[in-house]
């Protein structure tokens, strides 16, 4: 079956930065799009980034260009997200995604000093 398995999270300081991982597996990972989308406490849930199955077309929400980037390794079935320049407002549970809805269990990112 499909899983996703979010990891990397943790409290940084404002500025900081961190890099998630998602492993994914029951699937042919480099065949699906992928996604991170993150929920803040009483929050719906928001659209981050995606990336092409093979890489080479990114796209980011306006609220964190600039400061994000997506990345994966096919050949290592995981999936990437560089977070530079952390605010408060990143603060969330992250989750990797696949094109089709399926989502991992999360990881939690704090930003507070």
């Amino acid at each position: 079956q499909v899983q996703l398995v979010e990891s990397g999270g943790g409290l940084v300081q404002p500025g900081g930065s961190l890099t998630l991982s998602c492993a994914a597996s029951g699937f042919r990972f480099s065949d699906y799009n992928m996604n991170w989308v993150r929920q803040a406490p009483g929050k719906g849930v928001e659209w981050v980034s995606r990336i092409s199955y093979g890489g080479s077309t990114t796209s980011y929400a306006d609220s964190v260009k600039g400061r994000f980037t997506i990345s994966r390794d096919n050949a290592k079935n995981t999936l990437y997200l560089q977070m530079n320049s952390l605010k408060p407002e990143d603060a969330a549970v992250y989750y990797c995604e696949t094109s089709g809805g399926v989502r991992g269990q999360g990881t939690q990112v704090t930003v507070s000093s």
